[in-house]
């Protein structure tokens, strides 16, 4: 007979999921099964079979073994036989099944393994057969099963909604707004949605309108549907996660292990002698350790969401498309698909952040040091080498979402939300730039007239062409009226004078060249002081002193009478009267001009240095503000929204404060929630930007550029601005201008002046410089920028519109629609039939208008919303708990769970497990 294998049982072990007890029947005969035999199963090497004597409470594997094979491709389970022809094999293993072929090998005590023969049911005997049995490689851990967590209590909550419009009715706040901005239709009145020929748009100019809009139906609706949902996070168990480090330690030795923790997270602590201390802690999304922190932020944070305040905290509200169904059965069900996607995808997206966040160091150390560190000490005290491997605890979080509530809602546009926010300005007081130790030249003194003294000789010297010249000391000689010779030499012949006797003659005239006192002046007047001839004072009278050059002090004297003296020479001491140079040509003046230009050039240097510092200190200051409370930024732009709205409705109304307390009778104002247009849909005026365009944020005017530009300037790379409340802009041309020359550079030479670029391209750039943050989202397109807001306040304040929604306060949905119908919107389209679809649509809506099945609707909800079961079951979690939800995801049904998954996410804790590892593959053991 042939010994026969049967796969028997895979049992639970208690407390332990990713294991299970496997357990396989032996059958043969007793010779072929002696008792006190061994015989076990031959399993793969890599099936990860775990040593018995780490279960010891499991009564199945008492008596059992696991051996590796010397071979290294196969390892042995089994047990000595205690009951001839019977053995139940068990061991455990990785729960996860699969298929493998097995041997069945026997051997008495001491002696080898020998492998024979076996059957499994339906086979033949053969060496090798294929059985049931665990999944190859290591076992992996998913966590205990969802079943043992039922009835825990959720940490934590999250509102979130859908919203979706109702087509169908043409509503006049809508559809007038429509006509207005996009033109090409005659012009309509709140009367032409409220007359008798509205309801079945029998006026031929709102069929027009109709006819235009049915592309976009949910864009003139003015109602829709809100379906509310809660998100509820489990904390579950805890697991060991991938490893994160190494360590190993020799026989009997010691290492200190340093454990350093990062996280992304700035804390600030002040310490006052009050001993009050204040904390402030700023956190990025990517610095939150928890799921449910982090869906909240990345929320707050998601410009794509409306927001509404339910229950006095803001719930993000996503927008689906409009329906033409008002089934409020198949809009419970559309929303929690979206949801479903919505919030899937997201506590994907920050759990997978959040895994990246985290970041350990392991140091190790010979010496003890000072740390605030976790140190541990690891010692080895066998006689084996120890390995360590270092693995991150992580959490197990489960995510469930129930729908908690459907409200019906009206919708209205509203233009340019953002215009009524004002904005923070900052106050940066910046100091004076130092230029004490640029030395400014002094003026030099005003020129002022001068009269010196000059003495030059006039020599005595023969008339040329006369006969006889001076022959006797200290003889007379006066001025001869007409030439010596007759005819005279020549037209320049100088003028002569003559003895009494007339027989002597000498030249009556001499040059002089007296230098200027100082650079730049000129000599304007002559006149003789006195005459000295050896020494001793003579006789000397002048005709005429003629300047010939005033610049070089050239000048000319004509004698009318002197005294020879000793017959040399006559030492003339002149009186020189000197006028200063006149405006632009004083040297001096001129010198100090150039030393004055020099200096205002230094100073601008300094000036522009401390200004740029300047710039990059407030950009510093600007980009490292706190953003204010998003709830209070939320709570405005609410505030605002509800405002413009009061005042585009007031016209409507015959009594606008009773009608305004109707308002908010009526709808909730509280919950009002808004979405959010991109400004790309804002009208910009044609052409383009040019250099006169100012960008939100203008840097401050220089004190050096010109204010205003003259007529003709160049462009001026700066622009005029005040006190800057937001992120630095400028207006920018590329390709920029050639530097502007200074004023004192210009005037010395106009070719100096920059040329202008013919064809340039403008811009609004933004500044930033290597210590600031990320510029805000829209700085590149020149948006108007809130220091102290966040990215939402940011789109709202550029946002060409705003949809704003206003659910109806539960039980008074019919008195909404019948006081939009009577004051606001009119009743155009509600007669129209309504498209009546028998798979979405209950019986009762079947032949009905579209004003009659809303009416339908609100009723329907008015009454599921006032009954107080249902918000008792909206709230059933906080009481019983976590309930698993079979399949994970189920067609949302009004009031039920219809959603659920499990988020892994690390913790900034490190568990060292020891391991060993085969020698010879490197495979761990």
């Amino acid at each position: 007979m042939t010994l026969s294998v049967v796969f028997k049982s895979r049992d639970q072990i208690p407390g332990v999921t990713a294991y299970q007890v496997w357990s396989y029947q032996v059958s043969g005969t007793g010779a072929e099964l002696p008792k006190d035999q061994l015989v076990a199963l031959g399993l793969p090497i890599d099936i990860d079979v775990r040593d018995p004597g780490e279960f010891p409470t499991i009564t199945a594997l008492a008596g059992t073994f696991a051996q590796d094979d010397p071979s290294g491709t196969r390892q042995y389970v089994g047990r000595t036989v205690t009951t001839p022809g019977n053995a139940v094999i068990s061991f455990v293993a990785p729960a996860t099944d699969s298929a493998c072929e097995t041997l069945l090998v026997k051997a008495a005590s001491g002696q080898p393994w020998v492998t024979v023969p076996f059957t499994t049911p339906g086979s033949t005997p053969s060496l090798v057969q294929t059985l049931p049995a665990p999944r190859r490689g290591a076992a992996v851990f998913t966590g205990r099963p969802l079943s043992d967590f039922r009835g825990t209590l959720p940490y934590a909550s999250e509102v979130v909604g859908v919203y979706q419009p109702l087509t169908g009715w043409l509503g006049a706040l809508s559809t007038m707004r429509a006509i207005e901005r996009a033109g090409g239709h005659p012009p309509l009145g709140p009367e032409s949605f409220s007359d008798a020929n509205a309801a079945k748009l029998e006026d031929s100019a709102l069929a027009e309108v109709a006819g235009r809009f049915d592309a976009v139906p949910g864009s003139v609706t003015p109602v829709g549907v809100v379906n509310l949902f809660r998100q509820y996070f489990f904390e579950f168990d805890t697991f060991l996660g991938t490893p994160a480090g190494h360590l190993w330690l020799s026989p009997g030795g010691t290492v200190e292990l340093v454990e350093t923790s990062t996280r992304r997270t700035l804390v600030e602590r002040t310490a006052e002698q009050s001993q009050e201390t204040s904390r402030q802690v700023e956190e990025s999304l990517s610095s939150q350790d928890d799921v449910a922190d982090a869906v909240k932020e990345s929320n707050a944070n998601d410009t794509k969401l409306g927001v509404s305040a339910t229950g006095g905290v803001n719930a993000p509200v996503y927008h689906a498309e409009a329906s033409a169904n008002f089934s409020t059965d198949n809009t419970v069900n559309k929303s929690s698909e979206e949801t479903h996607k919505r919030s899937r995808s997201q506590s994907a997206k920050v759990s997978s952040q959040i895994k990246r966040n985290f970041k350990t160091t392991f140091k190790t150390v010979t010496e003890t040091t000072d740390t605030s560190s976790r140190r541990y000490v690891v010692q080895n005290t066998t006689a084996n080498l120890v390995n360590y491997e270092l693995r991150r605890k992580m959490r197990k979080v489960g995510v469930q979402i129930q729908h908690i509530g459907s409200r019906l809602c009206w919708q209205v546009y509203l233009d340019d939300p953002g215009t009524p926010l004002g904005l923070g300005e900052l106050v940066h007081v910046v100091p004076a730039p130092d230029v004490t130790d640029v030395k400014k030249p002094d003026p030099p003194a005003v020129p002022q007239s001068k009269v010196v003294d000059f003495t030059g000789p006039f020599p005595i010297l023969k008339y040329p062409g006369t006969k006889d010249g001076p022959d006797a000391e200290n003889a007379d000689f006066v001025f001869l009226e007409g030439p010596p010779h007759d005819p005279p030499i020549g037209p320049d012949e100088p003028k002569g004078l003559m003895s009494y006797d007339r027989a002597h003659h000498i030249i009556a005239e001499a040059p002089f060249t007296a230098g200027p006192p100082a650079p730049g002046y000129t000599l304007v007047a002559v006149g003789v002081k006195s005459a000295q001839s050896g020494g001793k004072p003579c006789k000397f009278v002048a005709q005429e002193c003629d300047i010939l050059d005033p610049a070089q002090g050239r000048f000319k004297v004509i004698a009318k009478y002197l005294n020879v003296g000793d017959m040399n020479s006559i030492d003339l001491t002149f009186t020189l009267t000197w006028d200063p140079p006149q405006s632009g040509q004083d040297p001096a003046q001129t010198q100090y001009l150039a030393d004055l230009a020099t200096y205002e050039q230094e100073v601008g240097r300094v000036r522009r240095e401390a200004y740029a510092n300047a710039v990059r200190d407030r950009l510093k200051l600007v980009s490292n503000l706190r953003p204010r409370s998003a709830d209070d930024l939320r709570s405005e732009e609410r505030h605002t929204v509800y405002r413009q709205l009061i005042t585009k409705i007031t016209p409507l109304f015959a009594d606008p404060h009773f009608n305004a307390e109707m308002l908010g009778q009526t709808f909730d104002v509280d919950e009002m929630l808004y979405f959010v247009a991109p400004d790309y849909w804002k009208p910009q005026a044609s052409g383009g930007l040019d250099g006169n365009a100012l960008s939100r944020y203008p840097v401050p005017t220089p004190p050096w550029a010109p204010h205003p530009p003259a007529a003709g300037d160049c462009w001026v790379d700066q622009i005029p601005g005040e006190t800057v409340s937001g992120w630095y802009t400028r207006t920018a041309k590329s390709p920029d201008p050639e530097p502007q020359p200074t004023p004192a550079a210009a005037a010395q030479s106009a070719a100096a002046a920059a040329p202008c670029d013919p064809h340039p391209e403008w811009r609004l750039d933004y500044l930033i410089t290597e210590e600031t943050l990320p510029a805000p989202m829209g700085s590149s397109l020149g948006w108007r920028i809130q220091i102290d807001g966040d990215e939402r306040r940011n789109e709202f304040l550029n946002a060409a519109w705003v949809k704003a929604v206003l659910p109806v306060r539960p039980g008074h949905e019919l008195q909404a629609v019948n006081w939009l119908d009577s004051t606001v919107e009119g009743h155009a389209a509600l007669g129209l039939p309504y498209p009546y679809n028998p798979l979405l649509d209950p019986p009762e809506y079947q032949n009905k208008t579209v004003g009659q099945v809303l009416t339908l609707v609100a009723t329907k909800l008015a009454a599921t919303n006032s009954d107080v079961a249902q918000t008792i079951a909206s709230e059933k979690v906080f009481q019983t708990g976590f309930d698993p939800l079979a399949g994970g995801f189920q067609p949302g049904k009004p009031y039920q769970i219809f959603d659920q998954w499990v988020e892994v996410l690390p913790t900034d804790q490190i568990v060292a497990v020891p391991v060993s590892y085969d020698p010879k593959t490197g495979q761990q053991l």
